[in-house]
């Protein structure tokens, strides 16, 4: 697996659209990290609420050592029992994700408290999902200060969901990418990233962002690139123009963006593959 792809695919399989069952994700996860994409592949992506229930016991052998993505879904307040739920487990958090804020409202009180809860931490890395909205910039600069001072937070935003207005534009998004590149804060990104190249979802015509293109845009920032340039990429449809960059720093660490959550690790893998930027031609 290239450098540049290393763990960038985050295991949300009992997310939206896919909603597996957590016993089928579990062993999903499991054959994911055995196989010779493994290095793809991040945590296991999990519910608060769902660790908060119990629904990991039985599923998991102590010794097994699994390591997870916790998502805030039960409140900020709830973040600290259902850490405390995985012990018995075996299972460790190695990120926190958590909405701050609904779009319009101001993200900065709740920025407040996930920073606090990630101060008790022992190194646990926090995103914040902030809204692309009201208070945005703000926001970032509040997580930047705190990650300068050794605070382990980094930025989180939903690029689609079940409304045309979730999904930003590619100059909003790059907007976002080069503000947090001004800031060097990582970021992270979730939802309607089904496929590597930007789309038109036929059935709702909502038009998606692809994960290269995302790639080839931070790349872009990160080299200096500003809005108008990370946007041309960003809105690109032709695969060859999208595809270049990433090849070109394809044993390079991958600049900024952490990664994102995908209810498939198959569909992009296979868009790697296809795409010629990752070798589908073996087993290990």
């Amino acid at each position: 697996m290239p450098r540049l792809l290393s763990g960038l695919v985050d295991d949300a399989a009992v997310f939206p659209p896919g909603n597996a069952a957590l016993p089928d994700a579990v062993t999903a996860h499991r054959t994911h990290r055995a196989a010779w994409y493994a290095g793809l592949v991040g945590p296991l992506l999990l519910p608060a609420s769902e660790i908060q229930r119990g629904s990991l016991n039985g599923l998991v052998d102590p010794a097994e050592g699994l390591v997870i993505g916790l998502i805030g879904d039960t409140g900020l307040d709830q973040l600290p029992q259902a850490l405390d739920a995985l012990a018995p487990d075996g299972v460790t958090a190695r990120q926190i994700e958590a909405p701050v804020a609904k779009r319009g409202e101001d993200p900065q009180p709740g920025l407040s408290e996930l920073m606090t809860l990630a101060g008790r931490l022992d190194g646990t890395a926090v995103y914040a999902e902030i809204p692309l909205t009201l208070g945005l910039m703000g926001a970032l600069d509040t997580l930047a200060e705190a990650r300068a001072g050794g605070l382990p937070v980094a930025a989180k935003f939903r690029t689609g969901g079940l409304a045309a207005e979730l999904f930003p534009t590619p100059v909003e998004l790059a907007a976002v990418i080069c503000a947090c590149r001004d800031r060097k804060l990582p970021f992270k990104l979730t939802a309607g990233l089904h496929h590597a190249i930007r789309h038109r979802d036929p059935e709702t015509g909502f038009n998606h962002h692809g994960f290269v293109n995302v790639l080839g845009a931070s790349l872009a920032a990160v080299g200096g690139a500003e809005v108008d340039g990370v946007a041309e990429l960003l809105a690109a449809t032709d695969p060859v123009r999208v595809v270049e960059p990433a090849r070109a720093h394809r044993d390079a660490e991958r600049p900024l963006w952490v990664g994102y959550g995908s209810c498939s690790v198959s569909e992009p893998l296979t868009d790697l593959i296809r795409l010629g930027l990752v070798n589908g031609g073996y087993e290990a």
